[in-house]
């Protein structure tokens, strides 16, 4: 995004989105989408750095929570981005995010846990997921 508020990459005017608070949402990839929630204005995250989040995850059916960052006694979580260490969606969804951004990241099962789904958080087999990130330090 240059000083003029077009986003080069999605072609639109991030300003006036911004200006009237308003949320936008892209494509990210096939199965995945972003809303953006607060415009970030920090650099943009790249494959291999150290990524900390805040984060909610909710199961798309229902919205129903299964893990925050915010909750007592969790702490900010840092990952590797684009490099495999999170599911796809996460990492497909936080390359497209810049610093101090918060969005809504929605994925399909595929894209989430997959067949295998996380049992321990009671996420089921193919569960479409959203969660919100915050971007919070690149390093």
């Amino acid at each position: 995004r240059g000083s003029s508020g077009i986003n080069a990459e999605y072609g639109i005017n991030t300003n006036y989105f911004i200006q009237t608070n308003l949320s936008m949402s892209v494509h990210v990839s096939e199965g995945v989408t972003k809303e953006v929630l607060v415009a970030g204005s920090g650099a943009k995250v790249q494959k291999g750095q150290s990524v900390t989040v805040h984060c909610t995850g909710m199961l798309t059916n229902g919205m129903k929570k299964f893990w925050s960052t915010k909750d007592p006694g969790q702490k900010p979580f840092t990952f590797n981005a684009g490099v495999g260490q999170v599911i796809a969606g996460w990492d497909e969804g936080c390359m497209t995010m810049c610093l101090g951004e918060k969005s809504r990241i929605s994925m399909s099962g595929e894209k989430g846990y997959g067949p295998q789904g996380f049992p321990a958080w009671g996420i089921p087999p193919n569960a479409g997921l959203t969660f919100e990130l915050e971007i919070t330090n690149i390093r």
